[in-house]
């Protein structure tokens, strides 16, 4: 039996740099960044060099795709909302043959694919019910679970209703972009008393690091790790994928790190579905591992 666990997730948010090259380019001054329009270079594309860190240290971890909708066809009023447009200009298609392949590779692989829920998704069942059937036609199966953009979520637990209407079977949006801690519990828990679960999420990258300070965050992480391990607690991180390029310096070497300071530790490593596989009788929360 592992002393705790560790959940390993990603938010594939913006798989490609576009328009952030020419805003960077001219923010700060530097044409470097429009290298990122050349044909055949792209930063943000980090899948296989995740893969490649992962396998080298024996783990898996989970991939959340975004199926974020366009602006034709919504009312006018978003078009008018500089979020939308932000959220229009940085959406993909998971079901085009490039990102289809990485998706398939991913699940052969042994890494979980999930849903990551569009930024009004939490309160529109329908909507993430179509969302999640185009992930699952690009991937070939159904997936168990996922997270929200943004971490939006409705109150109530009306979105963990949405996830579980449509055949979800856990999601890990609570939590803060801002803060990290076991503020939810050391556990996994289930909301609706059945099936459905829980897992709070602990730490995302950038509340980690604040103002490049790498040292400080690693001193964090260690904590982190050492409380897991003193409570037998689940610890959920989210790493996005783009923050592991060189363009990022430090996000990397910090995830390496943690993984490897959790098995030093003696920790159950992989993605969140993994361990819900695990999970004892639904009336009981604690987990073995």
């Amino acid at each position: 039996m592992a002393e705790f666990a560790l959940c390993l997730t990603h938010d594939v948010d913006r798989p490609y740099k576009t328009y952030q090259s020419l805003y960077y380019a001219l923010v700060e001054r530097d044409p470097a960044h429009l290298a990122a329009l050349r044909p055949g270079h792209n930063p943000y594309w980090q899948f296989e060099s995740l893969m490649a860190l992962e396998d080298d240290l024996g783990v898996r971890s989970a991939f959340y795709f975004l199926s974020e909708p366009g602006l034709r066809g919504r009312p006018f009023e978003e078009w008018l909302r500089p979020r939308s447009w932000i959220e229009h200009l940085t959406r993909y298609d998971v079901e085009t043959p490039e990102l289809a392949n990485i998706v398939r590779a991913l699940d052969a692989g042994g890494w979980e694919v999930g849903l990551h829920g569009s930024f009004d998704s939490f309160d529109d069942c329908d909507r993430l019910r179509e969302e999640k059937e185009k992930i699952e036609r690009a991937l070939g199966h159904e997936v168990s679970g996922g997270r929200q953009h943004f971490l939006n979520l409705a109150p109530g637990a009306e979105t963990w209703r949405h996830h579980r209407a449509i055949g979800l079977d856990y999601d890990s949006s609570l939590g803060s972009s801002t803060e990290y801690g076991f503020q939810h519990g050391y556990d996994p828990f289930r909301p609706f008393d059945d099936e459905f679960v829980v897992f709070p999420l602990t730490a995302m990258e950038t509340a980690l690091v604040e103002e490049g300070d790498f040292e400080t965050a690693w001193d964090a992480c260690e904590e982190l790790l050492a409380e897991a391990a003193a409570n037998d607690a689940v610890m959920t991180v989210l790493w996005h994928p783009r923050l592991v390029s060189e363009e990022f310096p430090g996000y990397r070497e910090l995830y390496r790190r943690l993984i490897e300071r959790a098995l030093e530790l003696g920790a159950w490593v992989g993605p969140p579905r993994d361990l819900y596989e695990r999970l004892d009788d639904p009336e009981i929360d604690a987990i073995e591992v």
